[in-house]
């Protein structure tokens, strides 16, 4: 421990913790723009630069990158301060174009609240255009390279967080600019579609790629049939875009704006994460059973994991569980079971999903995800959470006042365990409540499979299947992801087995609840504050494990005859194709 002064205010804090995390104890908050909790700092704006007297100081120094020392005094705001800050957003701003009123960030920029904060006006120096063209080549995020402020935190994201080296640095200075290497398309760059660039971008210069206006117009159309669902995430993101913490569980209310949006059927993803189990893990018994080479299982809920295992990990394609994602799920259920149950004909429902990531935009077309049930897109389209709460907010829904309402039957009620799928971990928890009792043929006394649960970027556990005994991991970063299937593969050169037999992966730090279509500002505290929200939901639900869901039961029952059936197979299970390009 170290004793410091901040603005007079004496503090005696840990060794080694930056000047910028120091401010914080003592409630002062230092501006940044480059600076995330989430990335390594860097120093790149200069806007968190401070005063600072003592041993060994420099009378400057910058808050991010600056450790605390023995007997450091230091200033983080005075009059000389402010003009420098103030100068440093007047140079980002003489380089940034000014049409925020139809920039998607608008409302949500840090700029923006910056030059507010700063009370600028007017700006005393040349405006310079670079007139960079927007890479809309993706199919889930758009890059408009003539917003980018060059704070970095794109790119330390998709290089150091996710491992992915989609987007780099591309020349210098005010001509300097974020792009995938050699100036390609970003939909031939190595992007996985995760959007953590998008969450982390502090301006417009990446966004989720918007498709509500499609949305409305089907909403509009009456010879169409709307369908929706929403993932387990965003029922407790949502309501911070209309003021509330992270972690409030607005399920109930979901449902109703969704009515009163026009959707004709209003489901819950978290259903088809119960029907993903009863799949998944009747996948992972039959295999531990017949003692399959195949082994071990991984998941296969997470599409940005899917295009990462695809391009850089093929050989482990055996590996994946062949089990769709809910989303993909439901939205077979919807045209193939539902629709035919309720009288609808399937060639006029058009499926919407509301998810927590942008991937999602583009596994809803994956080639083989189409007429799964005979009709067109087994999910028509994908919106994030943000693009969600926009058409809510466009609707003038006072969305947190409306009554209570439950999802349509039988595509809608679900387990604890289903609402768990948002949290990494939640898929592995869920599993082994079920398999537990499809191997042992009883129930669970205690539910909670805390071992899984928490940010530490790779967890094992051990479960005890009534004597069968079955290693797991549960990854998610990928970064972290890496690091996990590097060690399997340099078993298998040694003719050794790996040391687990379940994995949960998962691309986004937190898992879903952070993914990239989230409402902005996700840090660790968030992402543990949202998380704590499933748990809670799962808590309060009567019943919770998946295959003690009546209605899954019931779709059985009627429909799929069992898990793994030739049926199930068809609308429920995928298969994989390795991208050479990528291969390593």
């Amino acid at each position: 421990m170290v004793n410091i002064k901040i603005n007079g205010t004496p503090l005696q804090i840990e060794e080694g913790t930056t000047i910028v995390n120091a401010a914080k104890k003592v409630n002062i908050k230092i501006p940044t723009l480059c600076y995330n909790p989430d990335l390594p700092p860097w120093a790149s704006c200069g806007l968190c630069i401070v005063r600072t007297a003592g041993p060994g100081s420099p009378r400057m120094a910058r808050a991010c990158t600056t450790a605390v020392a023995e007997g450091m005094d230091i200033i983080t705001h005075d009059a000389e301060l402010i003009s420098v800050r103030r100068t440093v957003l007047e140079l980002i701003l003489s380089n940034h174009p000014n049409d925020c009123l139809q920039c998607p960030r608008n409302g949500s920029c840090e700029l923006q609240t910056l030059a507010e904060e700063f009370g600028i006006r007017e700006n005393p120096f040349q405006r310079i255009k670079n007139n960079l063209k927007i890479d809309d080549s993706n199919p889930s995020i758009v890059l408009n390279p003539e917003k980018c402020i060059r704070c970095g935190r794109c790119v330390k994201v998709c290089q150091q967080v996710q491992n992915v080296w989609a987007i780099e640095f591309l020349g210098r200075g005010i001509k300097g600019a974020i792009a995938p290497a050699a100036d390609v398309p970003l939909g031939e760059s190595p992007c996985i579609k995760c959007g953590q660039c998008a969450a982390h971008c502090p301006v417009g210069a990446i966004y989720e790629r918007d498709e509500t206006s499609q949305v409305w117009e089907k909403l509009m159309d009456p010879a169409i049939t709307t369908a929706v669902q929403f993932a387990p995430a965003v029922r407790v993101a949502f309501a911070e875009e209309f003021g509330l913490e992270p972690g409030v569980i607005a399920t109930k209310k979901i449902y109703a704006a969704l009515r009163r949006l026009g959707f004709n059927a209003v489901f819950d993803t978290n259903f088809s994460a119960d029907l993903t189990i009863m799949e998944e893990g009747s996948e992972l018994v039959k295999r531990l059973t017949e003692k399959s080479p195949d082994i071990p299982l991984i998941t296969s809920c997470c599409p940005a994991w899917v295009d990462y295992m695809e391009k850089y990990y093929s050989d482990f394609i055996p590996n994946f569980s062949t089990a769709k994602s809910p989303q993909q799920m439901l939205g077979a259920m919807i045209k193939g079971y539902w629709a035919q149950k309720a009288g609808v004909d399937p060639d006029k429902v058009y499926s919407v999903s509301i998810m927590p990531c942008t991937a999602k935009k583009w596994e809803c077309h994956r080639d083989d995800h189409m007429k799964s049930a005979g009709h067109g897109w087994d999910v028509d389209i994908a919106i994030t959470t943000r693009e969600f709460a926009r058409m809510v907010k466009q609707a003038g829904i006072d969305v947190m006042n409306l009554p209570d309402e439950e999802a349509d039957s039988p595509l809608g009620p679900y387990t604890g365990a289903g609402t768990l799928f948002g949290a990494t971990g939640g898929v592995m928890e869920a599993a082994v409540r079920s398999a537990y009792y499809l191997v042992t043929k009883k129930e669970l006394g205690d539910v909670n499979f805390k071992p899984v649960r928490g940010l530490e970027g790779i967890k094992e556990a051990e479960v005890d299947l009534d004597g069968v005994k079955i290693k797991l991991c549960v990854a998610h970063q990928m970064g972290n992801i890496e690091s996990v299937l590097n060690k399997i593969r340099e078993l298998r050169k040694e003719g050794k087995p790996s040391p687990w037999q379940f994995i949960e992966v998962m691309a986004c730090r937190g898992g879903c609840v952070a993914g990239g279509g989230q409402p902005y500002g996700a840090t660790d505290e968030v992402r543990a504050m949202r998380a704590g929200g499933l748990y809670k939901d799962d808590e309060q639900s009567k019943i919770r494990c998946s295959h003690q869901n009546p209605l899954i039961t019931q779709v059985y029952s009627e429909f799929l005859k069992s898990p793994g059936s030739e049926v199930a197979h068809k609308l429920l299970h995928t298969h994989y194709h390795a991208l050479p390009l990528y291969s390593k």
